[in-house]
């Protein structure tokens, strides 16, 4: 099984492995055979994965193929110094041609990532979404969250949006997109018997490797088309 998902590598060299994850499989930390750490074992290769990627999530996920790489990965990425691109499809009207989501983070009941206010104390002006420092909660842990995204093509029905988030928190682009109003199709976080798959893809990512900048791409899906 592990020799199938190879054959949506990426890139590779000594040091890294990159691929074209497919919606639907984990990266870690799953216990079948969906995990794609487990199944790189399982076939004789130890990975070490530099980010995470949800496995409703579809595209470029970053492994460092021995420690010293993955240290220098994290590190980058820890420090905030990948970009991170991606592409989602989302309910249209209403969205400006580019935006700007502020909004904290916190966990909530059963493990869920939510915004760490009252959903009424979300203030929109022009094209950023924010809330007051007074409405932010304070019995719970709170973790700043900043989102920005242009909207790529839109239909009377859909929205293809490119969303960049410059903060790494779980769920952070699918909730803070189902907060303002703009949830991505076939979110089971927001959608109670979603149909299909999820709409969210992670497109680019640009890291430092080898003494240079390095980009890498997992073209976009085609049912993304708007």
């Amino acid at each position: 099984m592990w020799a199938e998902f190879r054959e949506h590598v990426i890139l590779e060299d000594d040091a890294v492995l990159v691929l074209d994850k497919p919606a639907g499989v984990s990266v870690m930390g799953e216990r079948h055979e969906s995990d794609l750490v487990r199944m790189a074992a399982d076939a004789g290769e130890e990975l070490f994965p530099a980010h995470r990627i949800d496995k409703v999530t579809s595209g470029v996920i970053l492994f460092a193929k021995n420690l010293p790489a993955h240290g220098a990965l994290t590190r980058q990425f820890n420090k905030r110094t990948v970009e991170k691109a991606y592409l989602a499809v989302t309910a249209p009207g209403g969205l400006p041609a580019a935006g700007d989501i502020d909004l904290p983070l916190s966990v909530g009941r059963k493990n869920r990532v939510r915004i760490a206010a009252p959903r009424e104390s979300i203030e929109r002006s022009g094209d950023s979404w924010t809330v007051p420092a007074a409405a932010v909660f304070d019995t719970v842990p709170t973790y700043p969250s900043q989102t920005s995204f242009t909207v790529r093509a839109q239909t009377g029905d859909r929205a293809l949006l490119e969303a960049r988030p410059h903060t790494g928190r779980r769920h952070q682009i699918r909730v803070h997109l189902a907060w303002i109003g703009h949830p991505i199709v076939g979110d089971p976080l927001f959608e109670k018997q979603p149909a299909g798959r999820t709409y969210l893809h992670s497109w680019r990512l640009s890291f430092d490797h080898g003494g240079a900048r390095v980009t890498v791409e997992a073209p976009m899906p085609a049912d993304f088309t708007v």
